[in-house]
């Protein structure tokens, strides 16, 4: 099984696409850890998230993200970051699809979510590629 985990080939289009979605998800993840005390409040009685899941929440999307950026472990915490994504769009589907470009809706609709979870999905079943720790413990495992 670990060495499923680790498996990638050297193909850079996984590479670009596993920092892409790192890159994207990781100042959401930075900005949740600098306030996290008031964001696990928020995420419990805003979202009704219990204390454990807001916990992890923060923990995935800012240390899974420098994980995937790195290379480490990549299919575990691209699809670690797709559940996190797959959860926000439930709370995002009030506000539609679009991204609230202009200010104009209530909040944000779920065209990024969407696109963030596709982009978990696909580094799940690719690996992280070429330029990744993945592929160096591979070669020594």
């Amino acid at each position: 099984m670990f060495k499923k985990i680790l498996s990638t080939n050297s193909n850079p289009a996984n590479a670009f696409l596993r920092i892409a979605l790192a890159i994207s998800i990781l100042p959401n993840g930075y900005l949740k850890i600098i306030d996290f005390n008031n964001i696990i409040g928020i995420l419990q009685s805003y979202y009704g998230l219990p204390w454990i899941i807001a916990f992890l929440v923060i923990i995935i999307e800012f240390f899974g993200a420098i994980l995937l950026i790195l290379g480490v472990f990549s299919r575990v915490n691209a699809a670690l970051l797709g559940i996190v994504m797959i959860g926000a769009t439930f709370y995002h589907l009030e506000n539609g699809f679009f991204i609230n470009w202009f200010g104009k809706q209530a909040g944000e609709g779920v065209q990024f979510h969407i696109l963030a979870i596709g982009a978990a999905m696909a580094s799940t079943i690719l690996g992280a590629g070429k330029w990744s720790i993945d592929a160096v413990l591979q070669h020594k495992f």
